[in-house]
């Protein structure tokens, strides 16, 4: 269903723009919502019956269904923020900087937009906040440490904070699970960097979907960090042989190249995939940080196991195969979720 905005001046002006009138019964926030991971939650919860707003920067780049109304925001603009006038009891945050096209400066920035955000749900009200960081207890590269430090922020200034903990999220929209299959699809043999022998665990888009709608309904989630992932610990190149394997395509021999520093991987990677390089290195730089999770007992307050990695990957295929979906392997975004259109060195959604 096609998105309608309201045309009255006065809501204009206040930066809301709403797809049915104004919604006095909206319970659930959702920031980042122009982008994967957002976008498909405002969808599940619609889906769940859960009155929605979704916050992003420019409302024309999003088609939700009629039930979600849409604000028009920018984390680095608090009045923006604080012109948003609707009555939430969850706010989802699901935005940082990537650092596209190799603009610097991006963890200052992540820190402002998260102390804004922070603020504003503390004058709103809003009585937890849910936030999806990164694994790593002690981050090697920048964008770890950043989203940690988003975390600290959150927790140190704003509403009671949930604070759930990911490493890479395998999704048909996510860059990370994008960069996989492309290396594997595209290059006949790979160099074998170091890092492709750091530990991690991933975890499927649905699983990280689930954790994010039930927590709110879970007491003990409340004030707490929560790590996830699914049971396997792999390493990057064990996960391309997975991919392979998902893909029913030969395994990809490795030369062995451990000289091969982030920095230079994330510009092979930007030559051989649709990833962008000021994407890609903060993602490969976080790859030699191993990211694991090392205290499960937030896991055990969900009635639910995560899907292995080898399910999330064949469900991240059959989500891009879905008929009439365009390949991501092109960079062409998907019709099932807003089109992202990032701004560089602007905080935007992550996308895994």
């Amino acid at each position: 269903m096609g998105t309608r905005f309201d045309a009255r001046p006065a809501r204009r002006a206040a930066g809301v723009l709403s797809l049915a009138g104004k919604c006095a019964h909206v319970t659930v926030l959702v920031t980042g919502a122009s982008g994967y991971i957002g976008s498909r939650l405002v969808c599940e919860l619609v889906k769940l019956g859960k009155p929605v707003g979704a916050v992003v920067r420019d409302p024309r780049r999003v088609t939700f269904d009629a039930a979600v109304t849409v604000y028009r925001a920018d984390m680095l603009d608090l009045d923006s923020l604080l012109a948003i006038d609707g009555d939430f009891s969850t706010a989802y945050y699901l935005v940082h900087s990537m650092g596209r096209g190799g603009n610097s400066g991006y963890e200052q920035r992540d820190v402002t937009a998260a102390s804004n955000f922070a603020r504003f749900a503390t004058a709103a009200g809003i009585d937890r906040v849910v936030y999806l960081g990164g694994l790593g207890d002690r981050p090697g590269s920048k964008h770890l440490r950043s989203r940690q430090r988003v975390g600290e922020v959150l927790r140190a200034q704003g509403p009671p904070l949930t604070w759930f903990r990911a490493g890479m999220v395998v999704g048909a929209g996510s860059e990370s699970y994008r960069t996989l299959r492309s290396l594997v699809e595209r290059l006949p043999v790979m160099l074998a960097p170091a890092w492709l022998s750091t530990p991690t665990q991933a975890i499927g888009i649905d699983d990280v979907l689930r954790y994010l709608t039930e927590a709110p309904g879970i007491p003990e989630t409340r004030s707490r960090e929560i790590q996830i992932g699914s049971a396997e610990i792999l390493t990057y190149g064990q996960m391309l042989d997975g991919m392979s394997d998902a893909l029913r395509l030969h395994r990809r021999p490795r030369i062995p190249v451990p000289l091969l520093t982030p920095w230079l991987s994330s510009h092979w990677i930007g030559l051989v995939t649709p990833v962008d390089a000021g994407v890609a290195r903060p993602l490969i730089e976080g790859l030699s940080t191993e990211t694991t999770v090392t205290d499960p007992s937030g896991m055990a307050l969900f009635d639910f196991a995560p899907r292995s990695f080898q399910q999330a990957l064949c469900d991240a295929i059959a989500e891009e195969d879905e008929p009439g979906r365009p390949s991501r392997l092109d960079g062409t975004p998907s019709q099932h979720s807003p089109t992202v259109h990032r701004r560089s060195g602007t905080p935007s959604a992550g996308r895994g």
